[in-house]
Parts: structure tokens; C-alpha cells; sequence
């Protein structure tokens, strides 16, 4: 890490994840070993991955189904145990915690909002806002102001004595956002948690996000196979292909100025409408990413939010 590392609140190193039937014992950077590991049936789903996050950033990570992005956020806070590489969150090192140290790291210290929303069906949308925090061991009365304050931040104050099943997808996700930001936790991961809705309400929960994030300027690692998305909500973004990092930088350079044809073709019709609404002196929906201090990045966008 280099002498700037206190700027970053996330820090992965050299990060493989294989999968395999027995124990990985070879060099994972020796290609001929990895090519027998994967002639045996071995997946390599990632493959030495580095990227720093720093507070306040939203970074996506953005590719096509099995690229190995949905394995990457999870071996964050280690849902599933990278293979090799190092993970530090705040200087702590996560890869190296034991199991007790680990499951006060996912409860204090970073939260996840996954795509299949996993809300507890017999429980009111206000028990499972405060559900991570009775786990804390917080107090009724404190936990239920918490959850109520969550809960009106993401739209739903009225709602609390609902069950899941009388809530609409859209409805359900807010849930599960207030559910990770009630734990007040330094990093948000959030995995497609928007790619099962319908369109209108998928846009409506990116203009939610947006919204939060104006407010809380929270720290997010944000995975996604859709471009728009990726441009619309991200600071940074790296698109990933076959466990790897293939480009990595602001939305604008990515769409712009694309490594290579794997790239150029994501980004293909966002570089037209980008370039004919640059011919027209129209503003695009391209972030742009003036300084501020502290190195957290002003989330402007160029383009009309809501």
C-alpha cells in the first residue's frame, strides 16, 4: 500500500477466487498451473483483482453474467473466502479474521443489499429494518427509532407494520436498503439489487440511491450488468470480463476513450448519444466528478438526476 493508503477506506489486493474440488495448492500465477487447475474443472471466477475505494465514492463494477462480479463483492466481506490476496477495510485486514472478528465486520462495519431482496417473510418491514441491530444487541426502543428513521428515509414511513408479501419488489428492495443503512456501517455492497424490477421502478431506485447518497454520502461498491446504470450511479467504475479487470476509471473515460473491442462494444450506444447530445451543447448523463476536500468526489451529474 502506498503512503496515500489512509485516504482509502477500501483497499483489495491481488484478490484470486477459485473454485475447485480439492485444496488449491499451486501457483496461481504460474498460467500452465492454472490451465491444468481449469482443464480439471477448476473455475478461476476471480483473477487477481487490486482496486482502492475512497470514503464517500461510488464504485461499479459492471459486466456480463459470469464475468465473476457477483463472486468479487462477496469475497469483501468474505460471504465467500477468496482463494489468495488481501483484503483491508480501514486498515483492518479482513482476509486474515477470524470467524468471530468477521461476523462483527459484516455486522458493524459493512452491510450488503442483495438482488433477491432476502427479507424474513414473517417479519414486519419495521422487525427486519431492526433485525441486524437486535442482533447487536441494541435495545428495543433504540433499534425501532433507528429503523423508523431508515424507513422514512427510504419512502416507506407508513409502512412499517406491513409483512413482505404485501409490499411490491420496489417496495421490498427500499426494505432492504434501510435494513443496510440502519446498521450505519462505514461500506455499503450492493449486488444487482435493482435487476429484478421493472424498468420505471428500477429507474425510481436509482433515483432513490441517488438521493441517499446526497445525504449520507456513503461509501458503495455497486454491481450491475447494465451500462446506463453503471454511468448514471457511479464515481469510478471497472468493467470486468472472465474474473478480470479490463478497464477501470470514470464513466466518462470509460465510455469515451474504451480499452478494447470488449469495451468499445458495452459502450457503443452510449458513446452515440454522449456524442450527439455533445454535438447538440445538450448536457449527457455522464457523471462528472469535480474535487472536494477531504478527496471525496461532488455528485454532480451533467444531466437531469430527479
Amino acid at each position: 500500500m502506498d503512503s496515500n493508503s489512509e485516504t482509502y477506506i477500501l483497499e483489495v489486493e491481488n484478490l484470486w477466487k477459485v473454485f475447485a474440488k480439492d485444496k488449491i495448492e499451486c501457483n496461481l500465477y504460474d498460467a500452465a498451473a492454472v490451465g491444468k487447475l481449469e482443464a480439471a474443472g477448476g473455475v478461476v471466477a476471480v483473477r487477481d483483482i487490486s482496486f482502492k475505494i475512497k470514503r464517500g465514492e461510488v464504485f461499479v463494477i459492471m459486466g456480463l453474467s459470469g464475468s465473476g462480479k457477483s463472486t468479487l463483492i462477496r469475497c469483501i466481506p468474505r460471504l465467500i473466502d477468496p482463494s489468495s490476496g488481501r483484503i483491508m477495510m480501514n486498515g483492518d485486514n479482513v482476509s486474515e479474521m477470524d470467524q468471530e472478528q468477521l461476523t462483527e465486520f459484516r455486522r458493524t462495519k459493512a452491510a450488503m443489499v442483495f438482488q433477491h431482496y432476502g427479507l424474513l417473510p414473517h417479519r414486519t418491514v419495521l422487525e427486519n429494518v431492526s433485525f441486524g441491530l437486535k442482533l447487536r444487541g441494541v435495545e428495543q426502543k433504540d433499534r425501532e427509532m433507528k429503523a423508523e428513521q431508515a424507513i422514512e428515509q427510504v419512502g416507506l414511513k407508513g409502512w412499517e407494520a406491513h409483512y413482505p408479501s404485501q409490499l411490491s419488489g420496489g417496495m421490498q428492495q427500499r426494505v432492504g436498503i434501510a435494513r443496510a443503512l440502519v446498521q450505519e456501517t462505514d461500506l455499503l455492497l450492493l449486488d444487482e439489487p435493482f435487476s429484478g424490477l421493472d424498468p420505471l421502478i428500477r429507474r425510481e431506485m436509482q433515483e432513490e440511491l441517488l438521493r441517499l447518497q446526497e445525504q449520507l454520502h456513503k461509501t458503495m461498491v455497486f454491481v450491475t450488468h447494465d451500462l446506463s446504470e453503471a454511468v448514471r450511479l457511479g464515481d469510478r467504475m471497472a468493467v470486468m470480463k472472465s474474473g478480470e479487470f479490463v478497464q477501470e476509471g470514470t464513466p466518462q473515460e470509460i465510455i469515451m476513450h474504451p480499452a478494447d473491442e470488449y469495451v468499445q462494444r458495452f459502450v457503443q450506444d452510449e458513446q452515440k448519444i454522449a456524442l450527439m447530445m455533445e454535438q447538440d451543447n445538450k448536457p449527457s448523463n455522464v457523471r462528472t466528478l469535480p474535487v472536494r476536500s477531504g478527496g471525496c468526489s461532488d455528485k454532480a451529474v451533467s444531466g437531469t438526476r430527479r
